[in-house]
């Protein structure tokens, strides 16, 4: 692999992706200062389906405003220099032995993809992040090769230090540096891990049919870039191979199907310019906008693509009714359809959670809710003093608020099961839930009762009780209730959530003194 500028590029960008990537962790600090959403704000695809589907327009995306805007004079340079996915195809495509090109992928096919996409936005269904090529990468990376690693490392330290028996203490120091700056705060198994890695090797195997077969014939994002670099003013010159050589065609990763360049398809990595034997490539402008032909090859998939837009955002709608009672969303989300509308699905902060409370969301919301964040509050809980994952979601569908105002935001509501919990269904004391419930203020209580045991004797028995105008639905208490797997509290959503109110908290405060 010739070592030019463009790839130097791309290494530099794959391992800041890679360097983000690792800090969007918890370290021991309450604040993420760099994450990898950087390059989701700077992601037009992720910037054109916010738009269409919140029909609002946030700051956070402005860096993708800066690179839909540099595309349109650059040409489609963000896949040839800064896609880390591309650079990862680049880098195994010498490995793979090619074959014949996949004649379904050809033509259309790439349209027929992005049009329903961005036409299900605009009728308020964004699910663009399923196939975004960064997303694709950061989720099989989060869900599963990232746990893997910290796996396989920590097993491996603990059966090195076996080996070497009491001098184990020289390497504790190397041990204690990766765990802190490299290795996953905590080990989590993910559902839709399994998914997400192999939609990643399919990628990466279609590289077998054709080099970079997703960036030419299937990519969301490469699609629209190329819609935009059609009104770049550089080109190639001259756009069509030369009829005494023809080296362009094995040198140029994503184009030269045919004869002549297809400018929507160059990402400008400049093979050709480094490579021509005969030096006669040149990317020139001609300070003209003008576009590259026209933005589709045919009128019905224009229109095809609209009406699939539509069908696709119809069925995909529904949701179980039975299941929405425990659709838990993030601290700060106050109403599911316009959390859907800007959710990017990257799983950022799912990785950061402290507490193993989110999850990938695989059919609890239906099918518009698939690899949404969802808290599973038997698995892992909210921490109280934690705002990491509004920190890191990069399109404010999760807000990044203070902590003050986010212990305020109501996540659901806790019930309790009294067919269940001890001191109910048992007529024994329990307060495990009272006692890790971390508002100061205390959402459950408990009181003293006069209750017939199942022994026929009556006696004293602290039963608990929610204070609901306080109770912010963090899940501690489901997820702390010591009966094994249905717990005797559960938290259950809430429609409209509103924050709670401090003079509320202040007043039950003052009640709670009074009536002890």
């Amino acid at each position: 692999m010739k070592l030019t500028t463009a790839r130097i590029c791309q290494f530099i960008f794959l391992a800041l992706f890679l360097i983000l990537f690792v800090q969007t962790e918890y370290r021991g600090r309450d604040d993420i200062n760099a994450a990898v959403n950087s390059f989701f704000r700077a992601d037009p695809l992720v910037l054109f389906s916010y738009l269409l589907a919140a029909k609002s327009w946030s700051w956070l995306l402005f860096p993708a405003t800066l690179m839909t805007v540099a595309t349109l004079v650059l040409g489609r340079f963000f896949c040839g220099w800064i896609c880390p996915l591309g650079t990862i195809l680049d880098l195994v495509t010498s490995k793979i032995r090619k074959t014949t090109p996949l004649k379904a992928l050809k033509g259309n096919f790439k349209y027929w993809l992005l049009l329903p996409l961005l036409s299900a936005s605009l009728f308020n269904i964004n699910l663009s992040g399923l196939l975004d090529p960064i997303a694709i990468l950061l989720r099989a990376m989060t869900f599963l090769l990232y746990p893997v690693l910290g796996l396989v490392s920590r097993e491996g330290w603990v059966g090195l230090y076996r080996i070497i028996g009491e001098r184990r203490d020289t390497l504790a120091p190397a041990y204690s540096l990766i765990r802190d700056n490299l290795l996953p705060f905590r080990d989590t198994l993910y559902p839709l891990a399994l998914l997400s890695t192999a939609i990643l090797l399919g990628i990466i195997a279609l590289e077998r049919f054709e080099t970079r077969n997703w960036c030419r014939n299937i990519c969301p994002l490469g699609t629209l870039l190329g819609w935009l670099a059609r009104f770049s003013p550089f080109s190639r010159v001259p756009q069509a191979l030369c009829s005494d050589c023809g080296q362009c065609r094995q040198l140029c990763p994503t184009s030269f199907d045919q004869d002549v360049l297809r400018k929507e398809e160059c990402v400008l990595c400049m093979e050709c310019l480094q490579g021509c034997p005969h030096e006669r490539i040149s990317f020139r402008s001609s300070l003209k906008l003008k576009g590259g032909g026209p933005l589709l090859p045919e009128r019905r998939v224009l229109l095809g693509g609209m009406a699939g837009g539509l069908l696709l955002a119809l069925p995909i709608r529904f949701r179980y009714p039975e299941k929405q009672s425990r659709l838990l969303r993030p601290p700060g989300v106050r109403n599911e359809d316009d959390f859907l509308k800007k959710c990017v699905r990257c799983g950022e902060c799912m990785k950061v959670c402290l507490k193993n409370a989110l999850y990938p969301a695989a059919y609890q919301a239906g099918l518009e809710g698939i690899y949404t964040p969802l808290l599973i509050p038997r698995l892992g809980y909210c921490e109280y003093n934690c705002t990491l994952c509004g920190q890191v979601c990069p399109t404010g569908a999760i807000p990044s608020l203070p902590v003050e105002t986010k212990q305020r935001e109501v996540i659901g509501k806790a019930v309790f099961d009294k067919n269940h919990c001890l001191p109910f269904a048992r007529k024994i004391d329990c307060i495990v839930c009272e006692e890790h419930c971390p508002i100061p203020e205390k959402a459950i209580r408990s009181r003293e009762v006069q209750v017939m045991g199942l022994d026929g004797l009556v006696r004293t028995v602290k039963e608990p009780y929610v204070v609901e105008e306080i109770c912010n639905g963090c899940g501690i208490c489901e997820n702390v209730c010591p009966l094994e797997t249905k717990a005797g509290i559960e938290v259950f959503a809430v429609k409209n959530h509103t924050p709670i109110s401090p003079s509320t908290v202040g007043q039950e405060a003052k009640e709670s003194s009074i009536y002890h």
